[in-house]
């Protein structure tokens, strides 16, 4: 069976979609009320099957109707990806990779690799997005980021992505010398959930990965205070606002210079080998490689259990 529309009709049917209505419908998409309600019967016709109830109160949509919406939705999307991708070519802009990103990777290890990569791509710009590892994957595999660097999913996961292992991710409990855990030569994470907590804000991948670490223990995190770096966590744990779970590469960092102490995690998740993730089979754009040759790169130098291979 041969179907037959193009992006007027996807466009009618996402607005009919919305506002319920073919009359109102057919104004947003600039037709007339009976140029719209001949396509709507060509585009079924087409297909074979209907696309609306008809009622006196107005039109809803079949269930093969809510299926044409919403992979008109995502071509609406990929339009929008297009557009962009075009007026950056306009400008002079050669092309852009979009990367998605946790908290670590994005606070401690991406910041130095994109900083040479752009060094050496000036025509290239990268969309960079901090989420969850889970939401990451999920962007990888529906096409919406390019490169994603996640951590801690098992391989049923990510079993549907190409994975290149990148850097050890560990976390670690930091609080004031003087806090009664700050004694403890290592630490579970269940201990420390009756202490006041200093959260990066809740928009962060870190702080969502936490409160569920809690959940599944049964507890619940409390936090005193929300920030928005690391460095700000520690400054408030040094005043001993509270306690905190961050990457010991943070901690480390910041208690040349602050009044703070690491004890390790005894959590087997505290340790978490991140890794880079692409689409399976698909060819990155040429100026992309050179961000992957420098991740591997990154890997070698850091000393990873892993070392990146392409």
């Amino acid at each position: 069976m041969s179907m037959y529309f193009d992006l007027t009709d996807m466009r009618l049917m996402l607005n009919i979609a919305e506002v319920k209505s073919l009359t109102k419908a057919a104004e947003r998409t600039f037709l007339s009320l009976p140029a719209a309600s001949h396509r709507i019967k060509n585009l079924e016709n087409s297909i074979g099957t209907e696309l609306l109830y008809r009622s006196s109160q107005g039109v809803t949509l079949t269930p093969a109707g809510e299926v044409f919406v919403e992979h008109a939705k995502l071509v609406s999307q990929q339009l929008q990806y297009l557009r962009g991708d075009m007026k950056e070519y306009a400008e002079g802009i050669r092309g852009r990779i979009r990367v998605y990103a946790n908290t670590t990777a994005m606070s401690e290890f991406m910041p130095r690799v994109l900083g040479r990569y752009l060094t050496l791509q000036p025509d290239v710009s990268i969309e960079l997005r901090e989420r969850l590892s889970i939401e990451i994957v999920q962007a990888v595999t529906e096409g919406h980021a390019d490169i994603g660097v996640v951590a801690g999913l098992d391989d049923a996961v990510m079993r549907n992505l190409d994975c290149l292992p990148y850097r050890v991710n560990r976390l670690s409990f930091v609080a004031h010398p003087s806090h009664p855990l700050a004694q403890e030569k290592s630490i579970d994470f269940s201990e420390t959930l009756d202490e006041s907590y200093v959260c990066l804000s809740e928009w962060s991948a870190i702080h969502g990965f936490l409160l569920k670490a809690a959940t599944n223990l049964g507890r619940t995190l409390r936090y005193r205070v929300e920030v928005s770096s690391f460095e700000a966590v520690c400054r408030m744990v040094e005043a001993k606002v509270g306690v905190s779970v961050i990457p010991e590469t943070a901690i480390d960092r910041y208690a040349q210079t602050m009044d703070i102490v690491k004890i390790p995690l005894n959590d087997t998740w505290a340790k978490r080998q991140l890794q880079v993730c692409l689409r399976p089979g698909e060819k990155l754009p040429s100026f992309a490689q050179p961000l992957l040759d420098l991740l591997l790169e990154d890997a070698e130098q850091s000393g990873s259990d892993s070392a990146l291979s392409i």
